[in-house]
């Protein structure tokens, strides 16, 4: 029996969307996709919104930002607070509580006079 040779069939992959579904084409059918698209729940829309690179990369800066400034915030707390050594590392945990302690100190003192 001879053997066939069969044309390379390549399917075009579509990928899933979050939800696991596969996304529509808009060329085929646009008002069926703009119908599935006011279907879909308020969830399903901010999970496919966050699921973009742009917003995961608009995401992940605002993050550092954030992150930045809170770790300012904890260096200048940090520089108010007597400690030995005064360069002493000190883990975010120990300059709240150590904060803590001295504001309570420093209540006690205004108290005493």
């Amino acid at each position: 029996m001879p053997s066939m040779i069969l044309p390379n069939v390549v399917k075009e992959e579509v990928p899933d969307d979050v939800t696991g579904r596969p996304e529509q084409n808009e060329n085929k059918n646009t008002s069926k996709s703009r119908s599935d698209h006011l279907a879909l729940s308020r969830e399903e829309r901010r999970r496919r919104r966050r699921s973009t690179a742009k917003y995961r990369t608009a995401h992940a800066t605002r993050e550092r930002i954030r992150v930045e400034a809170f770790n300012v915030a904890f260096g200048d707390l940090r520089t108010l607070l007597p400690t030995l050594p005064p360069d002493k590392k000190l883990s975010k945990i120990e300059i709240l509580r150590l904060a803590i302690c001295y504001i309570s100190y420093l209540n006690h003192v205004l108290d005493m006079q």
